[in-house]
């Protein structure tokens, strides 16, 4: 075979397989979970702070390592520093995005519903479904929480179908309330 046709060989098979990862990774499909299921499959909740946030390669992937300052814990223990780490994000000029997985800026808040595989470290819950950032609105300084995967359609094994739902701009007080009662009605 010549050097021509093994190359165009090889490209062909290339782009087959692109076209087949492209195709497996848009079969990915979330379950959604209720406010209730996760706060008691979550070891952990806790509110935090994102200090830093860096992507570093990993086993030929792209990992997003996240350190935060924990400032409340609802349920679980969980250190002062939390460090998380999650596929996807930007070396140099490679990107990696995996649909589902929350980004964190410096300096934001958030509550994230942590859980933990033995002998792993501790990951978001559902990823985008435990994680619910905290934002002060500007024109009335009202802070409000909304769900990350609240704009995310997420497969519902009730109906079987894919709907919206989740929290959406919920004043931080009745979130917290919201909270506060899921984790009492586990306890009973």
């Amino acid at each position: 075979m010549s050097y021509v046709a093994r190359r165009k060989m090889l490209w062909t098979l290339f782009f087959i397989g692109l076209t087949v990862l492209a195709a497996v990774s848009r079969a990915t499909t979330l379950a959604r979970l209720s406010f209730d299921e996760l706060a008691t499959k979550a070891k952990a909740i806790v509110r935090v702070r994102c200090l830093t946030a860096s992507s570093v390669w990993r086993n030929g992937e792209i990992w997003t390592e996240t350190e935060f300052a924990v400032l409340d814990r609802s349920k679980g223990a969980a250190p002062g520093i939390l460090r998380i780490s999650l596929p996807g994000g930007k070396v140099a000029h490679i990107q990696s995005r995996v649909d589902g997985v929350p980004n964190f800026r410096e300096g934001e808040e958030a509550y994230l519903f942590l859980w933990d595989a033995p002998g792993k470290e501790p990951s978001v819950l559902g990823w985008a479904q435990g994680t619910f950032r905290i934002s002060r609105d500007p024109n009335n300084g009202l802070t409000r929480v909304t769900q990350d995967s609240a704009e995310m359609p997420l497969f519902d094994p009730a109906t079987r179908k894919f709907r919206h739902g989740g929290v959406r701009n919920v004043p931080l007080a009745v979130f917290q309330l919201k909270l506060k009662r899921a984790l009492e009605r586990e306890n009973q």
